[in-house]
């Protein structure tokens, strides 16, 4: 039998991406295991979720290091105490310079369609209001392989919603968070299963 995938996940914020996997797995639905939690905030909520789950934690604060790659760095070592197969990005707002080791292994999900409306400084509301102001019919989420630029890596899927004419900011990512709930766990599953295969700019599912 294969055993689950040995996850770390990067957080900043409330988790609910972490919850939903944690959920995914609890169901028998996701062949992964947490193996750590890391947070750029000590405050975030998503320590506590992993906390009540009996997960490891671990804050590195950006606040503490002079640049990005000596807090890439740090955290580089903090998972090397770890069996990681896989590190989902979920919410970690800070940019995480990926070491050639993990390269196809780091995964993360943005809400929108990209190569729409991402980059650097489009995350969280910012995106959906964005989208709204440019008077767009569909948005969505992505999930990619990441790479050493903002929300750039070879897409694994995208799900697709709609905007509707009255959808506010807080709406409409209500909407694309439910497609995210399906997304990031169908693509690490499919990482599990080892049916992703990266071709240059594309990445094939295998059947």
């Amino acid at each position: 039998m294969r055993r689950p995938i040995e996850m770390a996940v990067l957080l900043s914020g409330s988790g609910r991406s972490l919850q939903n996997m944690l959920d995914r797995i609890a169901a028998g639905r996701l062949d992964a295991k947490v193996s750590v939690v890391v947070s750029s905030r000590e405050d975030a909520y998503g320590l506590t979720r992993a906390q009540a789950a009996g997960i490891p934690t671990v804050v590195i604060n950006p606040r503490r290091y002079g640049n990005f790659i000596k807090m890439s760095h740090a955290i580089e070592t903090a998972l090397a105490e770890y069996p990681v197969d896989l590190i989902a990005l979920a919410g970690f707002m800070c940019f995480f310079r990926i070491p050639e080791r993990a390269v196809g292994k780091v995964m993360n999900i943005h809400p929108a369609l990209i190569p729409a409306f991402c980059g650097k400084g489009y995350y969280g509301h910012f995106v959906h209001e964005q989208v709204l102001a440019h008077g767009c019919k569909i948005s969505g989420c992505t999930v990619h392989f990441a790479d050493n630029e903002y929300d750039h890596g070879p897409i694994i899927s995208q799900h697709a919603v709609p905007v509707l004419d009255d959808d506010t900011a807080d709406t409409l990512a209500a909407r694309v968070f439910a497609a995210e709930c399906e997304a990031y766990p169908a693509a690490i599953q499919l990482f599990a299963e080892g049916r992703l295969k990266i071709e240059g700019r594309k990445v094939r599912i295998l059947k």
